[in-house]
């Protein structure tokens, strides 16, 4: 019986791979790699495949999405396969498409965990993560038209006193990456042509760049700063947060992210 194992290299270069996951695609047969899904911006292939001793393999987004991962599943079919991917395993539908197709062809799976964005953000804002609600994607407008989805995930959450995680679009493929002046601009659209009043320029963000990056920078403001502010090189990733704050979560903007003071006028 074969193997797919799916392996999460975290959140920014190769040197965040676990040593399980290390060990893990030394003992593989064949190594794949996808980076469409995640952006490691200090990532080196060659350094990555000198870690691992291997050839690694790297995936187009047809090859996962079009051809459903065909070429990884004959070879997990015949011997031990490996997939990274960026950040944590699973995160992406596309890799749970992919091990439930393996599983159900009697190919066993397995899973190497590393840090995920998701986890990241949180903990590097200090917002408390259980009060976080529905995270959202902001994509590139397409055709000129903008999708209101990030609005209203935005408005529920802030309806239910919840902050809400926005994943910033990215086509890594054609080089694009959307970065944190750009999804505020988006936003504030939305705003202008929905008109809920859940978003202005005095309104609360946070923006993080380049989290797991020695350089990585977390800054706290309202909107019209953030507008203004240089976040450097992608990724970039977007939190708003409620209108009410823990004591704690003020705090910590204030001392981490280097929020204004005006943030304890949100403690509740």
């Amino acid at each position: 019986m074969g193997e797919l194992i799916f392996v999460g290299l975290g959140l920014f270069d190769e040197n965040d791979v676990s040593l399980r996951g290390v060990e893990e695609a030394k003992n593989a047969d064949v190594i794949f790699a996808e980076f469409y899904t995640g952006l490691l911006a200090g990532l080196s292939l060659r350094r990555l495949e000198k870690i691992v001793g291997k050839r690694i393999i790297v995936l187009r987004r047809r090859d996962l999405e079009d051809e459903c991962g065909e070429s990884i599943l004959r070879a997990a079919e015949n011997g031990r396969a490996v997939l990274l991917v960026p950040g944590d395993p699973l995160i992406a539908t596309t890799h749970i498409d992919l091990r439930i197709r393996a599983e159900k062809r009697g190919i066993k799976t397995r899973i190497v965990h590393s840090a995920s964005i998701v986890s990241a953000a949180m903990g590097l804002s200090g917002l408390q993560n259980y009060r976080f609600g529905k995270s959202v994607t902001i994509p590139f407008p397409v055709n000129g038209r903008v999708s209101r989805t990030p609005y209203d995930v935005i408005a529920e959450n802030k309806r239910r006193d919840l902050h809400t995680l926005c994943f910033l679009d990215l086509d890594v493929e054609g080089g694009r990456y959307m970065r944190i002046r750009e999804a505020l601009k988006i936003l504030l659209s939305l705003e202008d042509d929905i008109g809920g009043g859940i978003l202005g320029l005095e309104s609360l963000a946070v923006g993080i760049s380049r989290a797991g990056a020695k350089d990585g920078i977390v800054k706290a403001g309202s909107i019209r700063e953030l507008l203004g502010f240089n976040f450097g090189d992608p990724p970039h990733t977007l939190i708003i947060p409620s209108e009410n704050l823990h004591f704690m979560e003020a705090e910590a903007l204030s001392v981490l992210a280097d929020a204004p003071k005006w943030v304890r006028e949100m403690i509740k």
